[in-house]
């Protein structure tokens, strides 16, 4: 028996980095332990530890120097691992209460780039935000890239992945649960999702992007499943299914290790208890187990889990909000997030102490005109507006159309408009309110305005795909929906369902746009500055082209 040094799989991947802190995440081939070693002298180690066969490492390095740009190298039980290429790799920390640069986006389909694939979806945004990296001084990359969701398509994989489920459930090694058809051509346990991740970051030109730019991120439905807690209805069927419970499980166990931990800082993670068992526990099966009831119960009772977290970087605080998770589906209290997580959204969205707040959602917190009113309409019916047999029929439509925004969930949209009014009232108002969202699959920019006059610039910056586009024909309901007839026919067709009056107005400054894209957000002093950017193919290479810039004020949008 041959036995064979421990390898790279995926990483090393920079996740959180403030002035002087960063956390490098990687996977390994095989247990070993993992050291990051840095220019300035700074050397950390970390022992990985395994679940279902596969090995991990987060590694925490601090004392480094302020707004410095930093090399680094990976090593693997001694022998260095990272950079492959020759090239230096470097990580470049933050400038205490210094503007930013965020970029931001959702939505990416796992799948190859052959020319087919090129024509059927398009570029990759990723892949061109990398190939523009690559060419650029640490000082102009962004800050911070930010993934709003659906970064594994669970409910929907590629045709290689496909092909590789075939093989498995042939040898008879899928999850006890997965003994049905509908399940088939899905994901449906941890070591299924880990081929997602390896195929969406295991790309070199993704992979490089993601060892020198920090990362956050969010979870939203086709991470586990198309309209995951759309309503009580579909939680009531789903989990009734043989295969839900082990869907469940490799859905939040692998969400924990290739998303989550990596969101946190140095500090929550040495408060985490559930990191600190899943590192202490003897065995693999142990932490295996440990997770598997972890994520049943963060499924089944919200309130036991957070998906939620903020980070202070320069002049900005980004809160980013679990929509998906955590909501109440009861259905005479909807809510997009239950009580004990809208508590700590506004806790720390009312002390930030930031000039700029920016509240990340997966869901868009102001949709098209148009598409607000239809969902404010279809929860009134479905609560009984119009009769109980047309309340079943409005709860069978809001799973059938994705009816799940804020807009469909009235009193957290009425709560968030509240908490607007209080935070940008008096001398420690922010400059400017920004809600960054995807999911739709088309992109925008609305102005907003509430009840309280303000000097506080509030936006929805909305960016989807990175790599997914619609279909024409919902392109085409897209455009209609920022008609003002059309927008003012659908707002009478929600009062005529008594849907509770909305105290903000806001229209679509800019867009839509549909094509594969990311947006960059600059937190300026003196005014909101917002790049789109949309991919395309180049002479054989995925590139970004700059589709507009603009100035984000408090009196409107100004093209640059």
């Amino acid at each position: 028996m041959t036995v064979t040094d421990p390898r790279l799989i995926l990483g090393p991947f920079v996740r959180y980095v403030s002035t002087d802190r960063a956390t490098f995440w990687v996977e390994t081939s095989q247990s070993c332990t993992v050291t990051v070693t840095t220019s300035t002298g700074v050397s950390v180690e970390e022992k990985t530890w395994g679940v279902h066969g596969h090995h991990y490492a987060l590694v925490a390095v601090e004392g480094l120097p302020q707004n410095s740009t930093v090399d680094y190298t990976v090593s693997i039980d001694g022998g260095q691992v990272w950079p492959t290429d020759g090239h230096p790799s470097v990580v470049h920390t933050m400038c205490e209460d210094e503007p930013i640069t965020v970029a931001f986006g959702s939505c990416r389909r796992g799948d190859t780039y052959s020319e087919e694939a090129l024509t059927r979806i398009g570029a990759d945004a990723l892949v061109g935000l990398a190939d523009r990296v690559a060419g650029e001084e640490p000082d102009d990359w962004p800050d911070l890239l930010v993934f709003l969701g659906d970064q594994v398509y669970a409910d929907d994989p590629s045709p290689e992945i496909v092909e590789r489920l075939h093989a498995r459930r042939e040898a008879g090694e899928r999850a006890a649960g997965a003994r049905s058809e509908d399940v088939e051509d899905e994901i449906c346990d941890f070591e299924e999702y880990t081929w997602l991740y390896q195929e969406s970051w295991g790309d070199d030109r993704v992979r490089r992007l993601m060892a020198s730019v920090p990362t956050c991120m969010i979870l939203d439905d086709h991470d586990l499943r198309d309209d995951w807690n759309s309503s009580a209805d579909w939680r009531r069927d789903i989990t009734q299914k043989p295969w839900w419970e082990d869907r469940v499980i490799g859905a939040f166990s692998s969400y924990w290790v290739y998303q989550h931990l990596g969101n946190l800082s140095p500090r929550e993670l040495e408060n985490d208890a559930m990191y600190a068992a899943v590192r202490s526990a003897a065995s693999d099966s142990e932490r295996e187990a440990l997770l598997a009831d972890f994520a049943l119960k963060a499924d089944s009772e919200p309130s036991s889990a957070r998906w939620s977290y903020h980070r202070d970087i320069g002049n900005t605080r980004l809160i980013m909000i679990d929509s998906r998770c955590s909501r109440d589906l009861s259905p005479e209290r909807r809510a997009m997030v239950d009580d004990v997580e809208w508590a700590w959204v506004r806790e720390h969205t009312l002390n930030s102490g930031k000039e700029h707040v920016l509240l990340g959602s997966s869901l868009p917190f102001l949709m098209l005109p148009g598409l607000h009113a239809v969902e404010q309409w279809n929860e009134a019916v479905a609560q009984g507006a119009w009769g109980p047999r047309v309340a079943r029929f409005g709860e069978k439509l809001r799973i059938a159309l994705d009816l799940e925004h804020w807009a469909a969930f009235g009193k957290s949209f009425g709560d968030m408009v509240d908490l607007v009014d209080e935070v940008v009232v008096g001398p420690s108002a922010p400059k400017s309110v920004v809600w960054l969202s995807g999911d739709v699959h088309c992109s925008y920019v609305a102005k907003a305005q509430t009840r309280v006059s303000t000097s506080t610039s509030l936006y929805q910056l909305t960016m989807s795909p990175f790599r997914n586009p619609l279909n024409l024909p919902i392109r085409a309901v897209n455009r209609l929906a920022i008609r003002r007839p059309v927008a003012k026919m659908l707002a009478r067709l929600a009062r005529s369902a008594k849907a509770e009056p909305v105290h903000a107005e806001w229209s679509a400054e800019a867009g839509p746009w549909f094509d594969n894209g990311v947006m960059s957000l600059t937190t300026d002093s003196q005014a909101l500055r917002l790049e789109v950017d949309h991919a395309s193919v180049v002479n054989g290479r995925q590139t970004l082209r700059t589709t507009a810039r603009y100035d984000l004020t408090p009196s409107g949008v100004r093209e640059r």
